[in-house]
């Protein structure tokens, strides 16, 4: 199934984070924060403006980026964990970053 975003919405994949410390102590999955960063799957449109224009969005698919904690709404789609969340939740996008391919 493929899933298309509507207006300013973007399909957020979580990038695992590494699960052991910088001591190698290595850290179990109940004691672990869910990762603020992902890989963005797929992005709206874009908003309308007052005239009816379309204001295209900053991020495409591919980018890693940072979002808060609390950010977007999980969906499971085609047994994939994905957040759906606004494009003003995304805090930033990290340049030259290699996405980590989900296992």
């Amino acid at each position: 199934m493929k899933f298309r975003p509507l207006h300013d919405r973007v399909v957020v994949r979580r990038v695992d984070e590494d699960t052991k410390t910088a001591g190698g102590i290595i850290i179990p999955d109940t004691a672990q924060e869910k990762p603020m960063q992902g890989e963005v799957v797929a992005v709206g449109p874009g908003a309308r403006d007052e005239d009816g224009e379309r204001i295209t969005l900053d991020v495409q698919a591919g980018d890693i980026v940072l979002f808060g904690k609390w950010s977007g709404t999980e969906v499971k789609i085609d047994g994939d964990d994905l957040l759906i969340m606004k494009e003003t939740d995304i805090m930033g996008v990290l340049e030259g970053k290699a996405a980590k391919k989900a296992a």
